[in-house]
């Protein structure tokens, strides 16, 4: 598990987006710094739309009409999105990636993510140190609903020393939107050999395991799992133990 002792949540930026009553000031700039709820400054980078019709980021709490945005997610959840088109089904999208960067380095780090109007793809995350090499990358089959179930895959990075810089998230379908609840991060460093854990949490969901892992040669990164409610798996350099 995470652990994590600190937190980004997105209402924290002030700026909600009420899709029954629009308003432009709302929509967030691609590029924004955020400070998580324990002081760590945060940079959040989202690459700019491949149409004009693509709206800005934005964040929205999802709940249940005329209250929200009902999603997978945890009614009352505040979601970072990507952008998209309200006037297409299924509305074309700002496809990110979505990119955290911490301007300290983190124990771990992990969020929620689902994908707009698409109820099955591939999640994504990629982990880089303060010198912007990779660290590991893997990812694992998610889903999307109007539940408000809190069912949406979770994606976390966790090492036992603070050496985590940027996570990349991203999906396997394109020209769709991303949204990610708030980031759950760990600061707390603890006395044992360096390993970095690859965390894949489907909500309520059943498991569904590794779909690919790529990792740095002699990186910290070696050692991974999925989990659910129900079960673990965890494996080290490819092989379940």
């Amino acid at each position: 598990m995470l652990e994590g002792n600190d937190q980004l949540n997105w209402s924290s930026l002030g700026q909600i987006f009420n899709p029954f009553s629009p308003n432009p000031s709302a929509f967030l700039p691609n590029t924004f710094s955020a400070i998580s709820t324990g002081g760590i400054g945060i940079n959040v980078e989202i690459p700019f739309p491949s149409s004009l019709q693509i709206t800005p980021p934005f964040v929205f709490q999802t709940s249940s009409p005329p209250f929200g945005i009902p999603t997978n997610f945890a009614d009352g959840d505040s979601i970072l999105f990507t952008g998209f088109n309200p006037a297409t089904f299924p509305a074309v999208g700002n496809a990110g990636p979505i990119t955290i960067n911490f301007d300290t380095p983190v124990k771990g780090a992990g969020t929620q993510i689902a994908v707009d109007d698409t109820l099955e793809f591939e999640a994504f995350i990629s982990a880089f140190d303060k010198e912007n090499n990779i660290l590991g990358a893997f990812s694992t089959n998610g889903t999307s609903s109007l539940a408000l179930d809190n069912s949406a895959v979770f994606l976390g990075v966790k090492s036992d020393i603070p050496e985590i810089s940027k996570l990349v998230f991203s999906s396997s379908i394109p020209e769709r939107a991303l949204g990610i609840n708030h980031l759950s991060i760990s600061t707390v460093t603890v006395s044992e050999p360096s390993t970095i854990m690859a965390i894949g949490i489907l909500g309520f969901g059943l498991f569904l395991g590794k779909k690919r892992t790529v990792l740095k040669k002699h990186s910290a990164i070696s050692k991974f799992f999925f989990e659910t409610p129900s079960q673990s798996r965890e494996f080290w350099n490819g092989k379940e133990i």
